[in-house]
């Protein structure tokens, strides 16, 4: 068994009648090397050494694609940009829910695929209609923070190191695991 690519990932949802994805980036802590080849695998949000990925579940919460490891630094945005998550779900015809962080991704306003919450700033206070949308985005998007936290139960992660191809080929891996321990 093998970890599938993310159109026939995402095809299979489709065909079991799903339409929408839920989509988060994650940071795996990873052991700090030495030396200026490091740096970019810093993430100033978390501050800590680690590999950012991203994660997408069904509804219910199982992990059905975890994209290719990036350094910490990495923004949500730019992980989805490279990974073209936006062009693979309109072919599919599916959906996703995200969080904040990926503001900006999909600015078609006439056919959304990626749904995202409201913001508040100081000028720009939320109303209760934005209050209420963002409590329910928040309810559909748990199953996805579910489906990353059973992923980073396995403990051979306290262990990783900061090669990115290493990291990809193990969390792949663990993707599968983790499906067949959770489905039991």
């Amino acid at each position: 068994m093998d970890a599938p690519r993310l159109d026939r990932a995402l095809k299979k949802v489709t065909k079991l009648g799903g339409e929408v994805v839920l989509i988060d980036g994650t940071l795996i802590p990873t052991q700090r090397r030495t030396g200026r080849a490091d740096r970019r695998n810093h993430s100033g949000k978390h501050r800590r050494h680690g590999l950012h990925f991203l994660a997408l579940t069904d509804e219910k919460g199982r992990l059905i694609r975890i994209s290719a490891a990036r350094p910490g630094r990495t923004h949500d945005v730019t992980a989805a940009r490279r990974d073209h998550i936006l062009a693979h779900l309109r072919t599919a015809g599916l959906g996703a829910l995200a969080d904040l962080g990926f503001r900006g991704l999909d600015n078609d306003v006439r056919d959304p695929v990626v749904v995202t919450g409201f913001t508040v700033t100081r000028s720009h206070k939320l109303t209760p209609g934005q209050k209420t949308a963002n409590r329910v985005l928040a309810v559909g998007r748990a199953p996805v923070e579910h489906g990353i936290a059973h992923l980073k139960n396995w403990r051979v992660l306290t262990k990783l190191r900061t090669d990115p191809a290493c990291a990809t080929r193990l969390l792949r891996a663990l993707l599968v695991l983790t499906n067949l321990a959770v489905s039991r």
